[in-house]
């Protein structure tokens, strides 16, 4: 194999509150034509921003100030604008991570497909049309003659990141950057568009770098790994040698976690229901019903998960539960009592009493409080405290989470993701709740930092005695931190048991296939499992949907 990039002594610099720091440090990297290099570590590790360096960019507030670039002999830190734009987008495309937050809404899939290859006069506009249509119906997107016709919105997140890759391929590019494009998708979508992506790197033969944090996934596609932390190169290997002896201790913790390091605490039985929901049914404003006759309930102290694809109706349950959207039929009891459907009806001690913690912090979080303000709005709200009392209350909190005080005079944007993860769940504990939603808490996080937030919960549990209901994709999570399991699909619950219960065999068909699908760290086991009868009702996925 010939090479194709060339990285040698990248230093990049980003500038930050006190000014210029190095975000990578020194890295060599280099790719031949038809590999495929994965890059892995946790956030802030350099990995996003040493994959778009490699097309010769920089996002805005970084800058590189050392090293050499150089794809298929050109030099990219000294090359002409005209040059880069001739190799991005034709040479070298991107993948992002989240395709909603890249497509441009006004404009149709198709359209959007064709802009690369007819600005680069690579194809005219009605044959780059016809080779999405191909391209659709080769990665098994539904109505693949009619699916370009459709603005980014109308389609789900698992089809519209099969999109992405597509219009990355629509140019036959040398290079495919992909940036943690399966980080925030269920795991039989993940699936999904790791075939795709598969499939798409071996019918062009192009080089790729494959940008993620976990190992497992990343071991399906990758001929080799680097492992790299805080900018700098940890390790590197043959995907096989690395799995199987990795020299590293940092290489070591990011497999153990991903084998499921940790033991389930069992809770001993603490008392009666504390949530019951009751043949819940609820819709949005087209009338069209998210949650059908959905039944659960969740006892003191106890963690119930919540599991199932995109768009089974998790989150909506959980907007029921808040109040954030009134059930159409149906009950739900808190301790007993009958709440309010909608949240601005309900007393503030039931507010207090039932918090929720959601996904994404850097959204959750004001921009502009510090985290004594962010800390401190619930305990004025709640409990009227002031001054030195709720000072030390938010020292109380920052303790619990094990953050330093000093961290109260910080905006959001002085947090990592891991530390911005902790004062939400700062904030919800303000409240003294009986009752925590966490919705998806986890997995927008690396695996080290997201194995700490869930420690960090089974601890605040064991002391505080509060009960989780717990909204998650990811099965490996759930065996570590729930009681019991609630597995839902298209809106209706189709498992309800203890987690032992659940995840020893026989299982229904749907869970079988989430369980199946969780990736395991083995570089043969995507083609594996895409070979077996689980594979086969992957494939026919929109069959098991309509006919639970």
């Amino acid at each position: 194999m010939t090479r194709l990039l060339t990285m040698t002594n990248l230093v990049i610099e980003g500038f930050q509150k006190d000014g210029w720091t190095t975000i990578v440090n020194g890295v060599d990297v280099h790719i031949d034509r038809g590999e495929v290099l994965g890059l892995i570590g946790e956030s802030g590790a350099g990995k996003s921003t040493i994959g778009i360096a490699s097309m010769g960019y920089c996002r805005t507030g970084c800058r590189i100030i050392g090293g050499s670039i150089v794809f298929d002999g050109i030099e990219l830190t000294t090359a002409s604008r005209k040059a880069l734009r001739g190799i991005r987008g034709r040479r070298a495309s991107y993948v992002a991570q989240s395709a909603a937050a890249s497509f441009n809404p006004a404009h149709r899939l198709i359209r959007q497909y064709a802009e690369a290859p007819v600005r680069h006069g690579v194809l005219a506009r009605a044959e780059a049309e016809q080779n999405a249509r191909a391209i659709y119906r080769r990665f098994n997107l539904p109505e693949p003659d009619r699916i370009g016709g459709r603005f980014p919105h109308q389609v789900s997140g698992g089809q519209l990141q099969r999109a992405m890759v597509a219009m990355a391929m629509a140019c036959n590019p040398d290079l495919i950057v992909f940036d943690e494009p399966t980080t925030a998708l269920d795991v039989t979508t993940q699936i999904e568009v790791l075939a795709t992506i598969k499939d798409a790197i071996r019918d062009l033969n192009s080089a790729a770098m494959y940008i993620t944090h976990d190992l497992a996934v990343v071991s399906q596609v990758a001929d080799r790994i680097m492992v790299l932390r805080h900018g700098d190169l940890v390790e590197e290997g043959r995907t096989s040698s690395l799995l199987a002896s990795p020299r590293r201790n940092y290489t070591r913790a990011l497999l153990s976690v991903r084998k499921g390091g940790g033991e389930r605490v069992d809770h001993p039985e603490r008392g009666q229901r504390l949530l019951e929901v009751s043949d819940v049914t609820a819709s949005y404003v087209d009338g069209i019903p998210v949650l059908r006759q959905v039944s659960l309930d969740v006892s003191r102290s106890k963690t119930v998960a919540l599991v199932g694809e995109s768009g089974s109706g998790k989150s909506t349950l959980a907007r029921v539960i808040t109040g954030l959207l009134p059930p159409e039929a149906g009950r739900i009891l808190f301790d007993g009592q009958d709440i309010r459907s909608r949240f601005f009806e309900r007393s503030k001690e039931m507010l207090r009493r039932l918090q929720m913690i959601y996904q994404m912090p850097d959204v959750a979080l004001n921009p502009r409080q510090k985290v004594q303000e962010i800390l401190g709005r619930p305990l004025e709200f709640y409990f009227s405290m002031r001054g030195a009392k709720k000072q030390n209350r938010v020292r109380e909190l920052l303790e619990q989470i094990e953050l330093p005080y000093h961290y109260a005079s910080r905006y959001p944007s002085e947090l990592s993701g891991g530390e911005k993860q902790r004062i939400a769940i700062a904030r919800a504990l303000a409240a003294r709740p009986d009752l925590i939603i966490c919705d998806e808490v986890t997995s927008a996080l690396d695996q080290l930092v997201a194995a700490e937030i869930l420690k960090l919960l089974q601890r605040l549990q064991n002391e505080l005695g509060v009960s989780y209901l717990f909204i998650t994709h990811d099965l490996a999570t759930v065996k570590v931190i729930s009681d019991e399991i609630v597995v839902m699909l298209e809106g209706r619950v189709v498992e309800h048991g203890a987690t032992s219960d659940i995840l020893e065999p026989p299982h229904h068909e749907y869970t079988e296939m989430l369980l199946a699908s969780v990736p395991e760290m083995n570089p043969d086991w995507l083609d594996t499992l895409l070979a077996t009868r689980v594979g086969a009702l992957l494939r026919e996925g929109e069959r098991m949907r309509t006919t639970t």
